[in-house]
């Protein structure tokens, strides 16, 4: 036995002398080391981890995804918050809004008066253009195949294109001559719908093309680089654009949304002022009743205004990876000190040979740079995959998520997280070989038990609770933010999004009054009688979408807040889309359909609008100014959050569908005991008895809307849920390895133990209690921790 050990020891002996023998030998100057001696590191290292091969995989696996997630979650955060818009000098570019004196940001969009007049009397801005802000997906069909196929186009306003400074990929964009009344229609493609459909052909400039049964010219198509779904309509994917022709909009209310790129040399500041000056004009003179004095234009960077609200939610994201980040580095450092306790031997005699304690200390950092190098490389193209599958996700609306890449800033900041994390994990078992005598190494390597657990096991140890506390302080934060998305989800939205579905109808807005009243009223019939359809109706805008305001006041009353009218966002409805959508009737009734047949003005508000105009009165059968014209209030809903669920519910009203219908469409509301998927055939033969040039839309349930709506909270609350498991995974590693190294080493010490009489049960509970020590005192630290943290997570919700 004996002859074996030294025949063993003087192989091992012999290895190590010929791989040190250069080392020794080299010159160990005070400064930097030379190329041959970093070679000479570089190469040992890669030996060395070649040897240790169930070493380095761990290693690397581990480092793979803890950077994998840093550069997933860096990517979005350099996205959506670090890199300009991918515009030409984005900065200079701004949203305009309303604002309120008395309830801050009013209103995000325009009348077409008020847009010229503010292009025309500026000062400030090189260009002002905008779009129709309220377009419905499947609002327009392409005629031409075998079957209609349902597309979104935005309309624009002139120099839309022009103020973003984007230019085609070839063709042209829109003149000026095209935005007048029966200019000839034209319009502009999209370059992934220009793919998908025409098959990238390049003949298709000039050529017409058969939109919502009028032919309209293709003048040109957009770069693959412009996304405008991506940028203003986070989620919805964008086919085409036509003009926004204004005669055709004035007595349509605010419906555009402005964007405005500064002049060279005018500050953010000075264009703020003339805002602050020139739309209380344009509002006295000839603007809509509703706005009331001391409204002013609110200027928001474009960058800003897209992407601000999600700066907070972003920024606690980076930190959770953070966080993942240092328990990745705390493990590995974990893992180097069970290593450098086995490698004692190799060191000590390198120490007797010559190696001086900085050079051994070098390699050690060296072999914690190739693992963090090959570690980034794993993770690389982990991220890319990860990226790419997120960039593809229209479900979450998130903006600028299609553009998120990797590119030359995220390399820099894998680098940099590389060479971090590569410091971070080696530096501990560094340190331990800085602070201690190097021949000690060589003595404690023919030994075990006390002496190790007492060099080593102190540090291992406080690295797992430290492990566990960083762990700790993740699954609190994920906590708080699930508990905040659950408040989010059991608020009242005013209306019952299960069993609900909606389907955009194709109609005729050229039709008189009547005749689509007509329409619409057996579109709704025939509907509702498929079996499981317990209720049908019809409106232009769904909620949790964007809408438009316009103006109610009660006639005869004083006016509320000294305004002549309160902004409310309206609907036009049919009848039995209250009851298809589940709203909650509060008082009065729905809209009659001898009310659409006669045209006869009436009109169904919510909660809040009745609170405002009659208060502490019932408001059924009394006379509103709705939209300009006398309506009798012939109903009162609960309020209905009409955009997100986070938001307070706005003032609401809801007039007849004999109203003209705009771009946005128009959509079939349906309440059934049958899942969406069951109905869709059904209803869309139904649809196209009625009308053959119906398109095939899709079948979207309400719910799906709502989960749409939230999908950015959803998105945050999953990965920081993701990132806690992952956090607690890595402790409960840590914790085990710990454990397992400890009892490892101490099997002569155990043995000797149990020979004196120590029970195998004794023993199982000693490692239990140490187990469960480090467990405590990590989730002590983590709690304590968790407080400060709490308290900042609960600020940024």
């Amino acid at each position: 036995m004996n002859s074996r050990r030294k025949m063993l020891t003087s192989r091992v002996t012999n290895c190590v002398w010929s791989s040190i023998k250069g080392m020794a030998r080299s010159t160990e100057s005070p400064g930097l080391p030379s190329l041959d001696v970093l070679t000479q590191d570089f190469r040992f290292a890669f030996r060395m981890l070649k040897r240790d091969y169930g070493f380095t995989v761990i290693a690397v696996l581990i480092l793979a995804l803890g950077i994998a997630v840093n550069i997933t979650v860096f990517s979005v955060v350099n996205t959506i918050l670090l890199r300009p818009l991918p515009f030409p000098d984005s900065e200079k570019l701004v949203r305009i809004v309303e604002k309120d004196p008395k309830a801050g940001e009013s209103s995000k969009t325009y009348t077409a008066d008020a847009t010229q007049d503010f292009q025309e009397r500026n000062r400030s801005f090189q260009s002002v253009s905008g779009y129709f802000a309220f377009t419905g997906p499947d609002n327009f069909k392409l005629i031409g195949n075998s079957q209609p196929l349902p597309v979104t186009g935005i309309l624009v306003a002139e120099g839309f294109f022009q103020t973003l400074a984007v230019k085609t990929s070839f063709g042209r964009l829109f003149r000026s001559t095209e935005f007048v009344k029966h200019a000839p229609p034209v319009v502009v493609l999209s370059y992934s719908f220009w793919k998908r459909q025409f098959g990238g052909d390049r003949n298709i400039i000039g050529r017409p093309i058969d939109l919502s049964n009028t032919s309209v010219t293709v003048v040109g198509v957009l770069p693959n680089t412009f996304d405008f779904g991506s940028v203003f309509s986070p989620g919805t994917k964008v086919d085409l654009f036509v003009p926004y022709i204004m005669d055709d909009f004035r007595d349509d209310g605010n419906d555009l949304a402005l964007v405005g790129r500064l002049k060279a040399g005018v500050t953010f500041a000075a264009a703020q002022n003339e805002a602050n000056r020139l739309f209380p004009q344009l509002y006295f003179e000839h603007k809509h009743p509703e706005y009331g004095k001391g409204y002013t234009g609110q200027l928001t960077g474009l960058k800003d205004y897209i992407s601000g609200q999600l700066r907070r939610s972003l920024i606690v994201l980076w930190c959770a990876v953070g966080l993942i980040l240092l328990i990745v580095c705390v493990n590995l450092s974990n893992l180097m000190l069970a290593r450098l306790a086995a490698r004692s031997k190799e060191f000590g005699m390198r120490s007797a040979l010559g190696a001086r304690r900085t050079r051994i200390v070098r390699q050690l950092l060296t072999e914690s740079m190739v693992l963090a190098v090959m570690g980034a490389g794993f993770g690389l193209a982990l991220a890319f995959f990860v990226i790419r599958y997120l960039a593809h996700q229209g479900s979450i609306a998130l903006p600028l998520l299609s553009m998120v890449r990797v590119d030359g800033t995220a390399l820099a900041w894998t680098l940099l997280i590389a060479i971090g994390a590569a410091v971070l994990f080696g530096l501990v078992p560094g340190l331990r070989i800085s602070e201690g005598n190097l021949q000690e190494l060589l003595k404690d390597s023919g030994g075990h038990g006390a002496s190790d657990g007492r060099r080593h096991g102190r540090l291992r140890s406080v690295l797992v609770v430290s492990e566990i506390a960083l762990a700790c302080v993740l699954l609190v934060g994920a906590g708080l933010l699930l508990r905040s998305f659950l408040r989010v989800l059991d608020v009242d939205l005013g209306f019952e999004p299960s069993r609900a579905a909606a389907i955009s109808v194709d109609f005729d807005n050229d039709e008189k009054a009547v005749t689509r009243a007509a329409k619409w009223q057996e579109i709704v019939e025939r509907t509702s009688q498929i079996p499981g359809v317990e209720s049908a109706g019809i409106c232009d805008n769904l909620p949790m979408s964007r809408n438009r305001s316009w103006g109610i006041a009660a006639k005869g009353e004083p006016k509320p807040d000294g305004r002549d009218f309160v902004p409310v966002f309206v609907y036009i409805v049919s009848p039995g889309y209250l009851k298809a959508m589940g709203m909650h009737l509060l008082e009065g009734r729905d809209i009659s359909w001898g009310e659409l047949v006669n045209n006869r003005n009436v009109v169904i508000i919510n909660d809040t609008v009745a609170r405002r105009l009659w208060p502490g009165r019932s408001p059924i059968g009394r006379t509103a100014l709705a939209g300009g014209a006398e309506a009798e209030v012939i109903g009162e809903i609960a309020d209905v959050h009409e955009s997100n669920a986070e938001d307070n519910a706005g003032a609401q009203m809801y007039l007849p569908a004999t109203k003209q219908f705009g771009p946005e469409g128009a959509y079939l509301v349906l309440r059934s005991k049958l899942p969406a998927s069951s109905l869709a055939r059904t209803v869309m033969i139904t649809l196209r008895r009625m009308n053959p040039g119906q398109p095939a839309t899709e079948f979207r349930s309400i719910q799906g809307l709502v989960d749409h709506a939230t999908s950015p909270r959803r998105f945050f609350v999953l990965l920081v849920g993701i990132f806690a498991g992952l956090g607690l995974l890595l402790a409960s590693l840590g914790v085990y390895g710990v454990i397992s190294y400890s009892v490892t080493r101490q099997k002569p010490e155990i043995g000797i133990r149990m020979a004196l009489g120590a029970t195998q049960a004794r023993v199982q509970l000693d490692v239990i209690w140490r187990t469960m020590g480090l467990a405590l005192a990590g989730i002590s630290v983590g709690v304590i921790a968790s407080f400060a943290v709490s308290r900042l997570i609960a600020s940024l919700l």
